[in-house]
């Protein structure tokens, strides 16, 4: 039992199992969610947005340089973003789904936080290799 709780807890600081997860359980929510004129426009848009955090995730984690890392991490972030959007809409539409709605919502705000603080430390290393590389010329 102890060796599951740590795998758990594990996972939840492992990104890109974090940001898969988080992909198939909007799938999964999505599923439950009514089809009518408006969720017809909402669920492409969060499916894209919630499932490519991962993808920018990967691409991030193997980035060229500190500066593409940047830039596949901020999109990563803002996709996060534009899935808390969607999910605060078709919360609106499907009031029945609304709690587990809040709780992807939640995962999607998480995520968003972590994504802003690496990217704003990764902006202060390019920062110090800017000084660094100024003071030796």
């Amino acid at each position: 039992m102890i060796k599951e709780e740590n795998s758990t807890q594990n996972k939840k600081y492992d990104l890109e199992e974090r940001t898969a997860k988080f992909g198939e359980d909007i799938i999964d929510w999505v599923k439950k969610l009514p089809r009518n004129d408006i969720t017809k426009r909402l669920i492409p848009q969060l499916i894209g947005a919630s499932t490519s955090i991962g993808a920018n995730y990967c691409e991030a984690d193997c980035a060229e340089s500190n500066k593409d890392f940047i830039h596949k991490m901020s999109i990563a972030n803002k996709e996060a973003k534009e899935s808390k959007h969607f999910i605060r809409m078709l919360g609106r539409v499907c009031s029945e789904q609304a709690i587990e709605g809040r709780k992807l919502w939640k995962e999607a705000h998480e995520l968003n936080f972590i994504f802003m603080t690496i990217v704003k430390n990764a902006k202060e290393t390019e920062k110090k290799k800017d000084i660094d590389m100024d003071k030796e010329n």
